[in-house]
């Protein structure tokens, strides 16, 4: 490893090291209260069937965190460090800027704090590539199947525990395999395909499973679709843009997009612009990155008409490649391209912004558990109630949806209690209409981070 690159890296870690205490948002606090209450064996029977997500990432917190704890900086160290060697990997790719492109990424360094399987799934899928491309090059012809064979399998390996990480995976995959169809090397696209249906059918009673709970959360719970990503030209547009600046969001959105869209169209002309270049860089086909960057968009794009799946972060695994592309401005440049130094210099502020400013992190759940009046019942959707139990293991939670009601249909409770409001939109449920009709009224509104409580008197 050279020094420059163990410099970027180390300075990478460090910035992660930044706010990594604040609060778990509702996802996180789901993967602390799997690790914490279900036994290594007990994962897969007894939360991944109700799950939509396959077991692998839970499975490797669990043995992490039996050694390292259950603390918000315990439970996403894995994936910082998982970003971490992602980036090693792109270096090897794309070089030292490719590097410093994808590990300042804004939306990586926000993911890369996210105790979350998606920087996993991004580490495996970036060194499957990574094998891909050497399977790829024109060695000693005495060696070369036998070396594109050892690179083919390996390959295959990073691509199934991908895939066992995060399902949406399968995007990335079918485009390297497609592409082995559309170079003829059809011996390659049919093992490989073969392989990956076994894989499939080694899975599928789980993925059956959980399929038939996701259409069953889509007809029961009214806004879902809306949550999960539908087919739109809004979210395919929110991907480049998410991809240039992050999470973050501020007001007033005439400058939040004038800013974005300014810096999503540096960004997008960096790569454009590599095509007018006579010199093909690194790569004999460049057009091969444009093609493993758009086309598992597209099979996103497609499938969400079926199943709602189009949100960014869910093409996490693309930034990588987006990197590679913008790196390749500065292969065998003898000079320091502004542009680059522009990009860098951009990435890393907007980087900073999520990390030093508090109101660009996420749900506070931490403090409004915190500021919660101990003597009053609390009242919420009790399955987004992880972040609540996380931060106090002996408050309890009542089903908001479940509120008691005497024969006349008035409902029986105390003269104050506590509304957490939080998904009951997208639930559909309309507890201020049941609580008003019952005689009750907002007493006071308490805000924090993304969050609220309602206090309600009668």
């Amino acid at each position: 490893m050279s020094k420059k690159i163990f410099f970027i890296l180390f300075f990478a870690f460090l910035i992660r090291l930044i706010a990594l205490n604040q609060s778990l948002w509702l996802d996180e606090a789901v993967t602390a209260s799997v690790v914490k209450n279900f036994k290594f064996l007990q994962i897969i029977p007894g939360f991944s069937l109700n799950d939509f997500h396959p077991p692998l990432y839970y499975l490797l917190m669990k043995l992490w965190t039996n050694f390292f704890g259950y603390s918000e900086i315990a439970l996403r160290m894995p994936s910082i460090l998982f970003s971490l060697a992602t980036g090693y990997v792109v270096y090897l790719i794309g070089g030292v800027w490719s590097a410093v492109f994808f590990l300042f990424n804004p939306l990586v360094v926000y993911y890369s704090q996210e105790a979350r399987m998606y920087m996993m799934a991004t580490f495996f899928l970036t060194s499957g590539l990574f094998y891909f491309f050497r399977s790829q090059k024109s060695e000693v012809k005495s060696q070369k199947l036998k070396s594109k064979a050892k690179n083919l399998i390996i390959m295959n390996l990073f691509f199934t525990l991908a895939f066992f990480s995060f399902y949406g995976s399968i995007f990335f995959i079918s485009t390297i395999l497609l592409y082995f169809l559309y170079k003829k090397d059809f011996k390659v696209f049919i093992l490989n395909t073969l392989y990956f249906i076994l894989i499939v059918l080694f899975i599928s009673p789980l993925l059956y499973q959980q399929l038939i709970h996701s259409k069953i959360s889509l007809s029961q719970v009214t806004n879902w679709s809306r949550v999960l990503g539908k087919a739109n030209i809004k979210n395919l547009l929110l991907i480049p843009i998410k991809f240039s600046i992050g999470r973050i969001s501020f007001y007033p959105k005439w400058l939040y997009w004038g800013i974005a869209g300014i810096w999503t169209s540096f960004v997008l002309y960096q790569i454009l612009n590599i095509k007018n270049q006579s010199d093909k860089l690194k790569f004999k086909n460049i057009y091969l990155f444009d093609y493993l960057f758009i086309f598992p968009l597209i099979l996103g794009f497609l499938v969400s008409f079926i199943t709602p799946l189009l949100q960014f972060f869910r093409f996490l695994y693309l930034i990588p490649i987006l990197s590679i592309l913008l790196g390749f401005r500065l292969s065998r440049q003898k000079k320091l391209h502004p542009q680059n130094v522009i990009l860098a210099t951009g990435f890393i502020i907007f980087s900073l912004v999520y990390l030093l400013l508090p109101q660009f992190h996420r749900e506070d759940w931490k403090s409004l558990v915190k500021r919660l009046p101990k003597d009053k019942p609390v009242y919420m959707i009790t399955g987004s109630s992880d972040p609540v139990t996380y931060y106090s293991t002996d408050l309890k939670v009542n089903e908001l949806t479940s509120l008691p009601q005497d024969y006349c249909g008035q409902i029986r409770l105390k003269k104050e209690i506590i509304v957490i409001p939080y998904t009951s939109e997208i639930y559909g449920f309309n507890y201020k209409s049941i609580l008003k009709k019952s005689g009750y009224s907002l007493k006071k509104e308490t805000s924090f981070r993304e969050l609220t409580y309602e206090q309600w008197i009668k």
